[in-house]
């Protein structure tokens, strides 16, 4: 067994690895960039090198620093978790040039698996079943485009490099070709730094289901079942599960050979996933399913086929790289009972699921019963926006797949985050839906019932609660310690000589101004009759000067409005079009003098490898540009402000 290992990674991933390294015995070091030096998995490594600037371009995609770190504190291993340099054929054979085990494929074999067209190309040739679609090295648009009217619409475009959706884009029509793939190319670009495209037909009502296989470099491979990640969000996975719905042992025997059959191809060592897409209008069928990727890393997902066969895939992952055969034969492997997980991030389903930074207030995400949370943050941690915004993942485990999304559903009734926006109440939405309950949905269904997952706020009665909590901490903020004496015309409890006692409150909900009533009780602040939460179905949890409101799996700010603030703040601000997230901006489409319309685009924000664009609220004239192509922009700053016509 190896003898220590640097991670070259960050987040839950980071700390996953830590964790089982340290069961096997092996010294752990982490590397950090400026913005994580004080991150979960640097405090939980035995060692930490600082390895540059927040950006990951210059840290942790570096890896000629990666290497030095590694030097430096003499690791005999690197694993580098997935993202960043986990598919990076040159990062492994520098590894191996330098003497230091890369956990993980070999660099020929990530390089003929690491991009779709020639993994295509290899696939075919074993046998295995591939997408339709146009695979080679010409990118004409006029060539693309014609080659899509060849194949028939509907289309994907596909990023020849990388993964997670970037670089991705679905094309239902023709005319929208051209704007469609200019848009692919560009993200494609900024994620992988590769612009190629291919193009794909896009099969309607698709499932997606992959197979975790081992390799062991000798000629040997096994797989560990499957994994459906059907339920999705602009090709990106939100839920996945093991085993897959509806999977029947025929065509899970089918699918498994093919997946063995890819490994064996390139000779593959170690952890990887064949992603197959399967036609899901009707049962799952050996003759059904469709190549379309390799990815040559650990996945996201891979905790759920951890709990349904019993197995570390990290410990896995050790054992190969330090020279031992694959730990159990096919037959060996078991499948027992069923696993969920989700993904929680940092986003704002009601915002289009924009990204979300900020200081995690509030973080409690309890294990109980089946329950695993694999996460890289803590409370009072940040979400930065250098990098994916999880904050953690969910897993459910239950003998049947009924009782692990019951599970999981209880475990959103127990969890509560403030701070950057979450998605916590849209999974809830998303485990309770019909279709997810049935086993029966396909990828699009989130695009489908988007309006509905969405749907649902914090009550008046949870906000009302909070005002409560901040008039209540102000009353005790005018209590003079020494004497406990109060002073009485500093006090906000709405004397009055008869009648009930109440008082109307103006407070910042997120920022949008409300009046609430108060009412005085025993000499203290409650919410008004008639709006109290029922059945303890919100709570409240101080953070500075605010205190948030909690329900649901949703949380709100509430803040005491400086009224003469607001009022200077929106008589200087009224025309201003702010910035949603915190971005590089990529494009800017106007100038001043310009005019335009309602929907226009103004400019776009790239954030987190995602472009997303500005657009004009209502027909006006350009009044002022406030940011620059390639500049930085914060949340809420302007990028123009507007004179209405």
């Amino acid at each position: 067994m190896l003898d220590s290992v640097l991670i070259a990674n960050r987040g839950e991933i980071a700390c996953r690895i830590i964790k089982t390294a340290r069961r096997l015995g092996l010294r752990t070091i982490a590397v950090h960039s400026e913005a994580d030096r004080n991150a979960l998995h640097v405090r939980m490594a035995d060692e930490a090198v600082a390895i540059g600037p927040a950006p990951s371009s210059e840290s942790y995609l570096v890896g000629a620093r990666i290497l030095e770190a590694a030097r430096q504190t003499g690791a005999a291993s690197i694993h580098p978790g997935y993202g960043f340099l986990s598919e990076n054929a040159a990062f492994a054979q520098a590894c191996a040039d330098a003497g230091i085990v890369f956990v993980g494929p070999s660099a020929a074999a990530i390089r003929a698996m690491g991009l779709k067209d020639g993994a295509k190309a290899l696939m075919e040739k074993a046998g295995v079943p591939v997408v339709p679609g146009y695979h080679g090295d010409r990118q004409e648009a006029e060539f693309l485009k014609q080659k899509a009217y060849e194949i028939g619409y509907p289309v994907l475009i596909k990023a020849v490099a990388g993964g997670g959706g970037k670089g991705m884009r679905r094309v239902d029509k023709a005319i929208d070709f051209e704007a469609a793939l200019a848009s692919a190319q560009r993200e494609a670009q900024s994620a992988f730094g590769d612009p190629r495209v291919l193009i794909e037909k896009f099969i309607l009502n698709p499932r997606h289901v992959e197979i975790q296989v081992f390799g062991d470099g000798k000629g040997n491979a096994v797989h560990l079942f499957e994994r459906d990640c059907s339920a999705q969000r602009r090709h990106q996975k939100v839920l996945e599960e093991a085993p897959a719905p509806g999977m029947s042992e025929e065509t899970r025997a089918a699918m498994g050979n093919a997946a063995v059959a890819a490994a064996k191809a390139v000779n593959y060592s170690g952890a990887g996933t064949i992603e197959f897409i399967a036609d899901g209008s009707g049962a799952l069928r050996p003759d059904g399913f469709w190549f379309m990727e390799m990815n040559t890393r650990l996945q996201v997902e891979h905790p759920v086929t951890e709990m349904v066969t019993g197995q570390d895939l990290v410990e896995w992952q050790f054992r190969i790289a330090s020279g031992e055969g694959l730990p159990l034969s096919q037959d060996e492997i078991r499948l027992d009972g069923h696993a969920v997980e989700v993904r929680l991030y940092a986003e704002d389903p009601d915002s289009g699921f924009l990204p979300s930074t900020g200081r995690l207030e509030l973080l409690m995400l309890p294990e109980g019963e089946g329950i695993r949370i694999d996460s890289g943050v803590e409370a009072g941690g940040e979400i930065s926006p250098f990098y994916d915004p999880m904050i953690a993942k969910i897993i459910a485990y239950a003998p049947t797949r009924e009782e692990a999304l019951d599970r999981l559903a209880h475990q959103f009734g127990v969890s509560w985050i403030a701070g950057p926006k979450n998605n916590l109440a849209f999974l809830a939405s998303l485990v309770a839906h019909p279709e997810v309950r049935a086993g029966g949905f396909d990828t699009g269904l989130i695009d489908r019932d988007l309006e509905a997952l969405t749907q649902g706020e914090v009550s008046p009665a949870t906000i009302s609660m909070a005002v409560a909590a901040l008039l209540a901490g102000q009353e005790s903020a005018d209590v003079v310690a020494d004497s406990g004496w109060c002073d009485p015309f500093a006090q906000r409890d709405a004397f009055q000589l008869s009648g009930p006692r109440s008082v109307g409150v103006r407070v910042e909900v997120d920022g949008e101004a409300r009046d609430i009533q108060v009412a005085w009780r025993d000499g203290r602040p409650v919410p008004l009759e008639g709006t109290e939460a029922g059945g303890g179905a919100g709570i409240v949890s101080w953070a500075g000067d605010a205190v948030y409101a909690l329900e649901g799996g949703r949380a709100v700010k509430v803040a005491l409005v400086d009224q003469l603030a607001r009022v200077a703040e929106e008589a200087e601000g009224a025309a201003a079009i702010k910035a949603p997230m915190h971005g590089k901006v990529i494009a800017v489409d106007v100038a001043a003098g310009d005019t335009v319309a309602k929907g226009d685009r103004l400019a776009v924000v790239e954030a987190m490898k995602m472009e997303h664009a500005v657009v004009a609220p209502r027909d006006g004239t350009v009044e002022t540009v406030f940011v620059i192509e390639g500049g930085q922009v914060d949340q809420g700053a302007p990028i123009v402000s507007l004179v209405e016509e």
